[in-house]
């Protein structure tokens, strides 16, 4: 009953009323980006979500899109701008994803949607993940979030598949807004930006 008509309806009904609530933090978030980050304000991408189905993310937008002389984009480091590292590491950067949960395609806690890319570097046990709605948190997030490999993540997630109930959901609340007032684990260590995932053959 909780996986299939209460977090759904805890989904929709609180998404909505965050979006209404945290309207003035939006509105502000998207005027400082818009003149610290080079009026670059959102950023879309697409993800896979439950079943694989593909969607658009949104998020605050942390980098330019600054490029070199050759048209490539610069490294994360240089398009990182101090607004946007602030926004990032306040995780406020997630924000809009609200929007996400509030249409469908993602629940407030579940396995966190990566790149499309990855989809052909799992092995079977990994592409679980998908069977469940995407989260903006985690039990992976909670338990090292970026500082943690590849690996650890995804068995974190497919625990989490199989684990799913509302008192781990409560948990994973409460330890992701601890884990946001400490910022811990945003990064990996000594990167900007986490490591792509590149295969089990290359962890």
């Amino acid at each position: 009953m909780y996986r299939n008509f209460l977090k759904p309806l805890f989904d929709y009904t609180f998404s909505f009323l965050l979006i209404l609530i945290l309207s003035p933090l939006f509105l502000l978030i998207i005027l400082l980006l818009y003149f610290f980050n080079q009026r670059n304000v959102f950023f879309f991408q697409s993800r896979p979500g439950k079943n694989e189905r593909i969607f658009q993310i949104i998020k605050f937008k942390t980098m330019t899109d600054e490029k070199d002389m050759h048209g490539n984009l610069l490294p994360d480091e240089k398009r990182l701008t101090k607004m946007g590292s602030f926004v990032r590491k306040t995780s406020l950067d997630e924000l809009p994803q609200l929007f996400n949960v509030l249409k469908g395609d993602m629940s407030f806690i579940g396995p966190r949607p990566l790149l499309v890319s990855y989809l052909k570097l799992y092995n079977e046990e990994q592409k679980r993940r998908h069977n469940i709605k995407p989260g903006i948190t985690g039990w992976a997030q909670i338990n090292g979030r970026n500082a943690i490999t590849w690996q650890q993540k995804f068995i974190f997630d497919v625990y989490y598949v199989d684990h799913m109930s509302l008192a781990l959901d409560l948990k994973i609340f409460f330890l992701t807004i601890k884990k946001v007032i400490k910022s811990e684990g945003i990064n990996t260590e000594g990167k900007a930006t986490t490591e792509s995932f590149k295969g089990n053959d290359n962890e």
